[in-house]
C-alpha cells in the first residue's frame, strides 16, 4: 500500500489529481491520505500523516515545492517526492540530471501511474534536492531547525544575525535563538543578498542594521590591538556585534555609510 499526499494550491489541480489517483488505484494498491494547498501546510501534514509519497506542486505562493522538498529531506524518513510542475522545457533537464521524478501539467494518468509505481518500489528516494535548488537558483524562505525532537521553521525575514560557534551556527531572531548544523559559508552563499559578513564568524541581516558605534580602546590597550573597533547597532535587540577591521570597509559599503 502506497499512502499518498497531494500538495497543490489550485483546487482544480487537487481535484483532478484526486480523480486520477482513484483511476491508478485500480492498477496498484494506494490510498490518498490527504490534500493540502500550501507548502507550510504540507510540512505539517507530512509530520502528522507520514505519507509514502508526496505529489508536490512547485509553484505555490507561500512556499515553493523545491523549498518544501529541501525541508522534507531533513526528516529521518522522508517520503518519495514526485514534483508536479508547469516549468518550461529549459528547466526540465535539471530534474532529469538529479534523477528526480516529475510530472508535467496537465498530468497524464498513465504518467502518474508510472511515477507512483516507481515510488512504491523505492518507498524512500534520496533526491539530490540541494543540487537541484542550486541549479534552478532557488532560495529558501525558511530554515529548518530541530528542537526537542521536532522540526521548526524559522523565517529568513525574522533572522537578525547568524553566528558560528564551535560546530553550530546560532540563528538569532528578535525573539529567541536557534541552532543549526548548516555552515556559515553555505548560508552566506545562499542568502548573501540579505546578509553582510561583519566578522569571520558572523553574518548580519542588512535590514536589521540601525547603525554603528565606535568602541574606544581600553586603557590597557587590550581592545582590538589597542586601536578600538566598530560594532553593529541592531534595530530589534540590544546586543551589539563587533566588526572586524578586515570586514569594516565592506560593511560600510553595504550599509551605505
Amino acid at each position: 500500500m502506497l499512502n499518498v499526499l497531494i500538495v497543490d494550491d489550485e483546487p482544480l489541480a487537487r481535484s483532478r489529481l484526486t480523480q486520477q489517483l482513484a483511476e491508478c488505484g485500480r492498477q496498484m494498491e494506494l490510498k490518498l491520505i490527504g490534500t493540502v494547498e500550501g507548502g507550510v501546510a504540507a510540512l505539517e501534514a507530512v509530520d502528522q500523516l507520514r505519507p509514502d509519497a508526496v505529489l508536490l506542486d512547485i509553484m505555490m505562493p507561500d512556499m515553493g515545492g523545491i523549498e518544501v522538498a529541501r525541508h522534507l529531506v531533513a526528516r529521518e524518513a522522508p517520503p518519495a517526492i514526485i514534483f508536479v510542475t508547469a516549468f518550461d522545457e529549459h528547466a526540465l533537464p535539471a530534474f532529469e540530471v538529479q534523477a528526480l521524478d516529475y510530472l508535467l501539467k496537465p498530468v497524464r494518468t498513465e504518467r502518474l501511474l508510472e511515477a507512483l509505481k516507481r515510488a512504491h518500489r523505492l518507498k524512500r528516494n534520496e533526491p539530490r534536492i540541494e543540487e537541484l535548488a542550486r541549479t534552478l537558483g532557488t532560495i529558501r524562505s525558511h530554515l529548518t531547525v530541530s528542537e526537542r525532537g521536532r522540526l521548526v521553521l524559522v523565517p529568513i525575514d525574522e533572522i537578525v544575525y547568524l553566528r558560528a560557534e564551535l560546530k553550530y551556527v546560532t540563528i538569532r531572531t528578535g525573539q529567541k535563538e536557534h541552532l543549526t548544523e548548516e555552515s556559515l559559508t553555505a548560508l552566506e552563499q545562499e542568502f548573501g543578498e540579505r546578509f553582510v559578513r561583519i566578522h569571520r564568524n558572523a553574518l548580519v541581516a542588512r535590514a536589521a542594521i540601525q547603525g554603528f558605534q565606535r568602541v574606544k580602546p581600553r586603557p590597557d590597550g587590550d581592545t582590538d590591538g589597542g586601536e578600538g573597533h566598530w560594532e553593529v547597532v541592531l534595530k530589534t535587540i540590544a546586543e551589539r556585534l563587533p566588526i572586524s577591521r578586515r570586514q569594516w570597509p565592506a560593511v560600510k559599503t553595504a550599509a551605505g555609510v
